[in-house]
């Protein structure tokens, strides 16, 4: 037994099998306990994420900002920073996008769209360099400020579409004006399922970097400076640079998020752009252990469980706070395992 813990697939594949069938006890326990019929709850999930066009259209929709939202929070996880400040960012890159737009609203689409892409990567990316700076200069603990950036730059959402940015016309509804199509990102038609480019942007981003942090020299950089500070720094690396630089990268992937809800999914600016995208982001990666293959599958799950979580609340009365139970049942299950996992190992 001690040997096959040692094994070097059990963490890919043994593991996420547990976890999914602890999770799978724990959420009958609690659909039960709750008077509702396991297996005709779970069929009426699978039926409500993926049974139809229409329900994987929109866990599609879903899953590209827990995507980049989770790209957000893995890549400076491998440097040993926690940041859960994805959803800030998500808002600040939907402002500075928004701001492309509004500026250039007539433009054609091989103008807007690369202003407005360029503008909530920048903005994004802005957002995530703050705890970076603090963390390099100051040594100011970077998860608690990602947690109170969250909230400011929700508040600046809000202040922008009460204020300037508010459109008359909208009779009282704090929105923008419409987005033009050419400020959205272009569709995207796999046979009867559609969705729209950005989902192939964050799928490729993945994949990227997970070559980038697996097999460069500066992925082994990020190892070292985890790892061993001390040893990283007698090798030349700069903590304080590659602290801001990876805040930086990921606040940018954050921000494209913003840009897709506004421009793809609201059709505008407006205060409630995120269903918690950023929190959800955070989940999934350190559900996936900041591996960025396993995020792409993760992310994909909760889009899933997020669209039937709508299904259910419309056609089975189920309240939405079950589908946060299920998110949380999942997170302690595939943990909990993993832990469980790495304290056999550690005794082989």
């Amino acid at each position: 037994m001690k040997s096959f813990f040692a094994l070097p697939w059990v963490d890919r594949v043994f593991v996420p099998l547990v976890g999914s069938a602890v999770f799978l006890v724990l959420a009958a326990v609690f659909f039960r306990i709750n008077g509702y019929a396991p297996l005709q709850i779970f069929s009426q999930i699978v039926q409500g994420a993926f049974g139809s066009a229409f329900s994987t259209n929109t866990t599609l929709g879903k899953t590209i900002p827990i995507l980049f939202c989770a790209l957000a929070t893995a890549l400076p996880a491998r440097m040993g920073l926690v940041t859960v400040g994805a959803e800030g960012q998500l808002y600040f890159g939907a402002l500075t996008g928004t701001a492309a737009v509004l500026a250039m609203t007539a433009a054609p689409f091989w103008e807007l769209f690369p202003a407005a892409l360029l503008l909530a990567l920048l903005g994004g990316a802005f957002w995530g360099a703050i705890p970076g700076v603090l963390r390099a200069a100051l040594g100011v603990n970077e998860t608690i400020v990602t947690i109170l950036m969250n909230y400011i730059a929700i508040k600046l959402v809000e202040y922008a579409v009460y204020g300037p940015w508010k459109d008359a016309a909208n009779l009282g509804w704090p929105a923008t004006i419409a987005f033009p199509s050419a400020a959205k990102f272009p569709e995207l038609h796999l046979g009867a399922f559609s969705s729209n480019w950005a989902l192939v942007l964050a799928v490729l981003l993945a994949l990227g970097l997970h070559v980038l942090v697996e097999k460069s020299r500066w992925g082994t950089g990020l190892a070292l400076l985890r790892s061993n500070p001390r040893v990283a720094r007698m090798a030349g690396l700069s903590y304080a640079r590659h602290a801001m630089a990876v805040m930086a990268l990921a606040g940018g992937f954050a921000g494209l998020a913003g840009l897709v809800q506004t421009a793809n999914v609201q059709g505008h600016l407006q205060p409630d752009i995120s269903s918690g995208y950023g929190y959800i982001g955070f989940l999934v990666a350190w559900l996936a252990g900041q591996n960025f293959l396993r995020i792409i599958p993760l992310a994909l799950i909760m889009g899933g469980l997020l669209s039937a979580g709508d299904a259910l609340q419309l056609f089975a009365q189920l309240p939405f706070s079950n589908t946060l139970v299920m998110q949380a049942l999942l997170f302690i299950s595939v943990l909990g395992v993993g832990a469980w996992r790495a304290k056999r190992r550690s005794a082989a």
